[in-house]
């Protein structure tokens, strides 16, 4: 009975092999799949929340920017004031045409989160020398780099999605900005395609491309950055107290959460500055592209003219208004852009982290 017992267990485990490795290969895709729809769902909610946070002052910061060179509004105030007394009624006016940033808000943070996370394993897995493992903290300068990877990426779903919110936001009659009546993002789609095919969805392109592989990687960076500080520093105070304080390597990578929220806040705070000051001049040119065939005269000789260039708008405007053109609205862009990132940051990791 032994002898037939010990043929079967071998016989079944010759064959165990096999089925493992392929479950062990599922486990892995499944895992992966997991980890994906997780950033996938909590950066959605994360970027709706921030979106909605922002979505006024972005409305007021496209009508700045891209007014006509005598300004109709005397500054992000008087453009709010006139925006809220206008005809469509007050927050009508400010969250109009938000489906479509609804929508990019939860492209773009998911995408962030989930290309900065594929970024740092495929890192990781080429270049050996790094921390290997699923919770290593990657040195920072490896994390910038994962983080402008992850905002490349994430550039090339943004620009259609942008260029149709700034052609909605953007009033179609420029001598009365708030009167005009808004197009819906349909019609928006369809014009684009009409006159420029399919390729004119990625107008911009390029602007959106430095805006968003520079911001990303100063946007995780100096989140990423912010927080070694802040608990080096803690660590520093508690650790005289307490001789058993954990070295700074304990610190999982994805468990942020173990900095307390204010840590977070603050960090995500920095964030977004970071992202918004450094880049700022790139987006103000690309608002401007994106909505100069809109202020331009419709007439017939508009199709012959000759579309201008990211450097060339960009010269023109710097000709025209100088630096303070080129950073014209950039006040009101920082300060919505630190609440909402502290929370965008701080509502993904707590979300991943009730998620186990």
């Amino acid at each position: 009975g032994g002898h037939m017992a010990s043929t079967f267990t071998k016989e079944h485990g010759l064959e165990l092999d096999g089925p493992t490795a392929t479950s062990n290969l599922q486990s892995t895709v499944e895992d992966h799949g997991h980890e994906a729809f997780k950033d996938v769902t909590f950066g959605s909610i994360a970027g709706i929340v921030g979106k909605f946070m922002e979505y006024p002052f972005d409305t007021i910061k496209v009508r700045l920017q891209s007014q006509p060179h005598p300004p109709v509004f005397a500054g992000p105030l008087d453009c709010f004031r006139q925006s809220l007394l206008s005809p469509e009624g007050g927050l009508k006016s400010l969250y109009r045409g938000i489906s479509a940033p609804l929508l990019g808000a939860a492209v773009e943070t998911s995408s962030l989160f989930f290309s900065y996370r594929i970024a740092q394993s495929a890192l990781q897995k080429s270049m050996p020398t790094l921390p290997q493992g699923r919770g290593e903290k990657l040195p920072l300068n490896a994390l910038i780099a994962c983080g402008a990877i992850s905002g490349a990426v994430t550039s090339l779903l943004l620009t259609p999605i942008e260029l149709v919110k700034c052609k909605m936001q953007y009033p179609v009659s420029s001598t009365n900005p708030t009167a005009s009546t808004p197009r819906g993002s349909i019609s928006v789609i369809a014009s684009v395609f009409r006159k420029h095919g399919i390729l004119g969805f990625w107008r911009g392109q390029f602007g959106t491309l430095i805006r968003e592989t520079g911001g990303s990687a100063a946007w995780f960076g100096s989140y990423e950055g912010v927080l070694i500080g802040l608990r080096r520093s803690s660590s520093s105070s508690s650790s005289s107290s307490s001789p058993s304080a954990q070295p700074l390597t304990d610190h999982k990578r994805n468990s942020h959460a173990t900095s307390p929220l204010h840590h977070q806040l603050l960090a995500g705070a920095s964030a977004g500055i970071a992202y918004n000051f450094a880049f700022f001049p790139a987006d103000t040119i690309k608002a401007r592209m994106q909505t100069e065939e809109l202020s331009s005269s419709t007439s017939s000789l508009q199709s012959n003219r000759p579309r201008t260039t990211f450097w060339k708008s960009g010269m023109e405007l710097w000709r025209q208004q100088g630096l303070k053109g080129l950073y014209r609205g950039c006040g009101i862009t920082v300060a919505r852009s630190a609440p909402s990132s502290a929370v965008i940051f701080t509502l993904y990791e707590g979300l991943r982290e009730w998620a186990g």
